[in-house]
């Protein structure tokens, strides 16, 4: 073989290393950027589920405030209506009473 021969072999041989060695780098590279992709994913998936949940949680407390003023105004409607009612029979327990304790 020729020295003009087996220099391009050499120099053939040293492309195809820098060429394996470019495509290794790249490769590493695809690889770093798709795992920061993926990382930047899941933050971002997370930080729309905190944000769905605070709403939801929000929504759900703004529910239980309203069934809160609902019921204690359902207790305070009855609570007048037995007051009133008791004040009905008040009269009539009064005299009641006085029938008894002047009778003894």
């Amino acid at each position: 073989m020729s020295l003009e021969a087996i220099q391009k072999v050499t120099e053939a041989e040293q492309a195809a290393r820098e060429r394996r060695a470019e495509a290794a780098e790249e490769a590493k590279r695809i690889v770093a950027d798709a795992e920061r992709a993926g990382r930047q994913l899941i933050a971002d998936a997370r930080a729309k589920a905190e944000q769905e949940a605070k709403a939801m949680l929000a929504m759900a407390e703004a529910r239980a405030g309203q069934e809160t003023e609902q019921t204690l105004a359902d207790n305070a409607a009855q609570c007048e209506a037995l007051k009133k009612d008791a004040r009905k029979r008040l009269d009539k327990a009064a005299g009641l009473i006085v029938g008894r304790v002047g009778s003894s």
